[in-house]
């Protein structure tokens, strides 16, 4: 039997008690808060509905790939599509942690089971993979879970991280963080987004089983872009003689700015906004701040009035996508939380100027268009209105489209590392 270390004991002990506590309250606020009443119900039975929805035949194998919420899952999509392509045998298993992953993506199609993650602990990590027993586990960017890598670890069962990118403020290198570093440590590769990454992991001595491949999601968003098909409603609401700003994944400050700037340039311009939150009091919110608007759901693309409105609200999801490619100038909400900004490369792929807040040095493709020229930053409706009036559009958007098709190819690395594994040589 392993001897624990009193010091790595004592992590243990803490980490056991911050998993209770976290979790705890997780059921807590279950009571009143709609979310976390999704993650604890989305969780009930989770052994019973693995069972009814994974089904194995001999000659299957299993992958399985781990989300924290939906801007992960698109990361990882295109490397599990590819790979269900190549081998369309294997079996899928997809879990999320956060309703905002699952809730959206639980119908997908390509997984043969989609579901939350079970908490962590040793039981259910455990359980968890003697019922899905898989051969490839893939994490994607982050989520670090002890006792599940531990068990994938002693299972020798080949686990894998894509699109990772690390900081050094993070836990794995501070001296304290030997017991994140050892998570790391369960991992048999990791695919790494940047140099930078690659040299922090090399700072603790793990470095031979590292790879920097880039940003799957740049994959992504080109499938994305080939795949693109108008959309008709907001076909009929285009004027021919304004051009479009697409403002998407917007929050309250992005909006308030976009307000101004609208009302300020009305006569040019038509706005086309998908906010982050769709509930019915914010879509309320937004009819008052946008009076002269009208809502996507009531969108009758025959109706030749449609064309009075200056401003379209998106009430719906799994739109924002597609609507970029309709923009003179997209804007990228969230640039003014702490958290930054939402996926500017969505925008960008279809060779869009791309403008958000000023929040945005979490995210290396951010600053490096800030650097080129393919993104901008605003503070205010005053700067917005200067910036548009002042960019040279066409070629801001050259750049932009540009940098993501040089940017990608981390789904083929990956899926290379795959197959000299010979995991599924007999699926």
């Amino acid at each position: 039997m392993l001897c624990l270390s009193p010091y790595f004991a004592l992590v243990i002990l803490f980490y056991n008690i911050f998993r209770r506590v976290y979790f705890g309250s997780i059921q807590l606020a279950s009571r009143w808060n709609p979310k976390a009443k999704l993650w604890v119900d989305g969780r009930k039975n989770w052994q019973s509905a693995l069972q009814q929805q994974l089904t194995i035949q001999p000659g299957h194998k299993v992958v399985w790939i781990h989300c924290a919420s939906l801007g992960e899952f698109e990361q990882g999509r295109p490397v599990l599509e590819k790979l269900k392509k190549q081998i369309p045998t294997i079996k899928v298993v997809l879990t999320f942690f956060s309703p905002s992953g699952y809730e959206i993506r639980k119908d997908y199609k390509g997984a043969d089971v989609v579901m939350y993650l079970p908490a962590d602990s040793k039981a259910n990590a455990s359980e968890f993979l003697n019922r899905v027993q898989p051969t490839l586990a893939i994490f994607v960017k982050y989520e670090f879970w002890h006792y599940y890598l531990s068990e994938l670890k002693k299972r020798n069962i080949e686990t894998i991280l894509v699109s990772g990118i690390f900081r050094s403020t993070q836990p794995f290198f501070q001296w304290w963080g030997g017991f994140y570093k050892n998570m790391l440590l369960k991992f048999s590769h990791l695919f790494v987004q940047n140099q930078t990454s690659a040299q922090l992991l090399a700072s603790i001595n793990i470095q031979n089983n590292v790879t920097v491949c880039g940003d799957t999601r740049f994959d992504r968003v080109l499938e994305m872009a080939e795949q693109w098909q108008p959309v008709s409603s907001i076909d009929a609401f285009i004027q021919p003689d304004k051009k479009i700003l697409v403002a998407g994944s917007t929050w309250k400050e992005d909006e308030e700015l976009i307000a101004e700037w609208l009302q300020q340039n009305k006569n040019d311009w038509q706005l086309i906004i998908a906010p982050h939150e769709i509930n019915n009091a914010h879509i309320t919110q937004l009819k008052q701040l946008f009076n002269n608007s009208i809502l996507y759901s009531e969108v009758q693309p025959k109706n030749s009035e449609l064309r009075t409105n200056n401003c379209i609200i998106i009430n719906s999801i799994g739109q924002l996508s597609k609507l970029y490619k309709y923009a003179a100038v997209c804007y990228v909400g969230g640039g003014f939380n702490k958290s930054g900004h939402h996926n500017i490369l969505e925008a960008a792929v279809y060779g869009k100027a791309v403008i958000t807040g000023p929040n945005f040095q979490k995210f290396k493709e951010s600053v490096e268009l800030k650097k080129i020229g393919g993104s901008f930053t605003v503070n205010s409706a005053p700067d917005l209105t200067k910036l548009i009036h002042e960019l040279d559009i066409e070629t801001s958007g050259i750049i932009a489209a540009n940098y993501v098709q040089q940017h990608a190819g981390a789904t083929k690395a990956i899926l290379d590392y795959v197959q000299e594994k010979r995991l599924f040589t007999n699926a």
